[in-house]
């Protein structure tokens, strides 16, 4: 971490090696980013696949061996007070970010009769509440002379279908495609693209061998994502040559239907 970059990208959700983030950390550390990853392994814990506490040690030490300059930290990105002390901390250890990518989620299952206030609070506080509010720091924080600036944001395709038995988990990620086109609209003056990825449904350790074949009979390339399927768009989405979109809903999923 001794020298610093104009290209640095923030990654949230990152806390396990066949997970979406660490794919997309790993794709844009390639191309020369300096990468500031975070994790919640509080949250992890409670998922079926269980947190692996050694992973953000790991994970440095691939970067150390790659060259690549970063920085790592865990956020309760529940708590609205882990947005500032996050874009503090990147720009004391990194510099100023070029790119955030917006890749953490709060999942569980509920459907109509375990829904509850406190199930979709929970959703609400990560799936819209810190996603905007970082995306919102980024802009506030961003220089305009600077060449570009790029905000992505995961989701789940909300938009194209039903997800039963997940609403609040839909509900809240399906307002990120509005949130997504107003934003757009609101910083475009910035020299700021906001993007939204659906990379439809991804085998990153939670679906079981049944869970896979019935949703690959649904996909017209026979089968699921893998994380690195998204990549090369998130690579495209953060680089220059994409300062021309911006605002858009991008399902890179297979054609998933």
């Amino acid at each position: 971490m001794m020298a610093m970059t104009k290209r640095i990208a923030i990654v949230t959700g990152v806390s396990r090696e066949v997970g979406l983030g660490a794919a997309i950390c790993r794709s844009l550390a390639h191309r020369g980013y300096s990468i500031y990853f975070t994790y919640d392994q509080a949250y992890d814990a409670l998922m079926p696949w269980g947190k692996d506490e050694d992973f953000p040690a790991r994970f440095a030490h691939y970067f150390d061996e790659l060259g690549t300059i970063y920085a790592h930290r865990a956020f309760d990105l529940a708590d609205p007070k882990a947005i500032t002390l996050l874009y503090d901390d990147v720009e004391k250890t990194l510099g100023k970010p070029s790119v955030l990518i917006n890749n953490a989620s709060y999942s569980t299952q509920d459907g109509y009769q375990a829904l509850d206030a406190v199930t979709l609070d929970r959703h609400y506080a990560v799936n819209v509440r810190a996603t905007c509010l970082l995306a919102v720091e980024f802009a506030r924080r961003w220089n305009a002379s600077r060449q570009h600036g790029r905000v992505i944001t995961i989701i789940s395709g909300q938009d194209k279908g039903p997800m039963v038995g997940e609403i609040a988990y839909a509900t809240t990620k399906g307002a990120i495609t509005a949130f997504t086109q107003t934003f757009a609209a609101e910083v475009a003056h910035l020299g700021i693209t906001v993007n939204a990825v659906d990379p439809g449904p991804t085998d990153t350790g939670w679906m079981t061998q049944e869970v896979k074949r019935d949703l690959a009979a649904r996909s017209p390339l026979g089968r699921v994502g893998q994380p690195e399927d998204v990549t090369g768009l998130i690579n495209f989405l953060a680089s220059e040559d994409a300062y021309f979109v911006t605002g858009q809903i991008i399902h890179s999923d297979g054609g998933f239907w």
